[in-house]
């Protein structure tokens, strides 16, 4: 419980500091904005190969898996629809509701609701006990292939935020090839998995996606470019090693910390806001959501309520299905998806770079901090309902 406190209240901390940066930074805003975010991406990697490293499945009975994968896609399908038309219908005026600009980028924005936050969720369920029990090996799958289907989407995503262009096929040239590569050499390498090791990859895997990026910028532009997300690389370099486990007190407290830190990165990228006029600031880099007048902090609070109910109601998709099991069963499953995290963060954070902001942001960030800090109530209940299934 302490740590997903602590999840929450490094988000908060970088919330608060993001909106006296410029001012404490001064001249030198843009360098710290800079350095910033090339920790975060690493941060990124490094969680993402994490991530990817729990990814161990048995490939002869990859058809077993089939139903698994469409549960999980509708679970984190669900609450983002939900949240995106809540977003379209509720929190934007009559006149976007048929603009395409507005509903691509809370199609986007609104993708945060998505994905289950499996590295924590996994270490929760195992400090009480559950490791053993089909909800365990259960919601192990299905967070996994929540995450995995979260990250694929992401490309036609941002196809739809850029345009479709011919740098784009090459995008999804190397999103199939990468999950290509993933598939058949799935735990193959008994690579180093240690911190250190780990640690190095992601600062490998972020040369090579700024590489690609600065260098096709330099050929044809910044409307050339070719931006790949350290997101997918790096769950795929998880994927294909061999599975190690690394559970030594220094290993859990290097990865907490780069957690740690990683969401206070995320806090510290949000644009400034308060007493911001967004309809003059965003003169120049349009976008929709960008422009709408920042709301009391009472109503903000009160859509942060709601799109909280919204994505937890959409992750109880589960509960409908495996109906060979106990309906308390199924309701833990569930319920235990309910946990966001890192991932989530990172989606938000790439929103960021479509300058997607307004109040929109601040309920999405403000979400994932309300859901983090009900996750431990929300593991509680797994627990209770667990405990009720087994002892029948």
């Amino acid at each position: 419980m302490r740590k997903v406190l602590s999840f929450s209240g490094f988000l908060i901390l970088g919330l608060v500091i993001s909106q006296f940066l410029p001012m404490l930074a001064g001249n030198g805003y843009g360098t710290v904005k800079l350095v910033a975010n090339v920790l975060l991406y690493v941060c990124l990697s490094f969680i993402m190969i994490n991530v990817g490293r729990e990814f161990v499945l048995d490939k002869s009975h990859w058809k077993s898996y089939a139903q698994d994968y469409f549960i999980a896609m509708a679970t984190a399908a669900l609450p983002w629809f939900m949240i995106a038309i809540y977003y379209v219908f509720v929190l934007l005026p009559p006149e976007y509701w048929n603009s395409w600009e507005a509903w691509k980028e809370n199609l986007l924005l609104s993708r945060f609701a998505a994905p289950t936050s499996a590295g924590i969720l996994f270490t929760m369920l195992a400090a009480i006990g559950l490791k053993s029990s089909w909800i365990y090996k259960k919601i192990q799958v299905l967070a996994i292939f929540d995450d995995l289907d979260t990250i694929i989407l992401m490309i036609p995503l941002q196809i739809m935020m850029i345009g479709l262009r011919w740098q784009l096929i090459i995008v999804v040239v190397i999103v199939f090839w990468l999950l290509a590569i993933g598939w058949r050499q799935l735990n193959k390498y008994d690579w180093r998995q240690d911190w250190k090791a780990i640690l190095f990859y992601s600062v490998l895997i972020f040369l090579a996606t700024q590489l690609l990026y600065l260098g096709s910028k330099q050929l044809y532009g910044e409307e050339g470019s070719i931006h790949i997300e350290v997101l997918l690389p790096a769950f795929v370099l998880g994927m294909i090693m061999k599975h190690r486990e690394h559970d030594t007190p220094v290993e859990r407290k290097v990865s907490s910390g780069v957690s740690f830190f990683f969401m206070f990165l995320v806090g510290m990228s949000m644009p400034h806001f308060i007493g911001v006029n967004f309809a003059e600031t965003h003169t120049g880099t349009y976008s929709v959501t960008g422009s709408q007048e920042m709301m009391s902090w009472g109503m903000i609070l009160f859509h942060v309520v709601i799109v909280s109910f919204l994505s937890n109601m959409g992750k109880l998709c589960p509960m409908f299905f495996y109906r060979d099991r106990k309906l308390s069963e199924r309701l833990a499953l569930s319920i235990g998806m309910f946990t966001r995290g890192e991932v989530g963060a990172g989606i938000i954070f790439i929103a960021l770079g479509y300058n997607l902001g307004g109040p929109a942001l601040v309920i999405s960030v403000l979400t994932l901090v309300l859901n983090l800090i009900l996750t431990g109530i929300f593991v509680l209940w797994v627990k209770n309902l667990a405990l009720r299934s087994y002892s029948n």
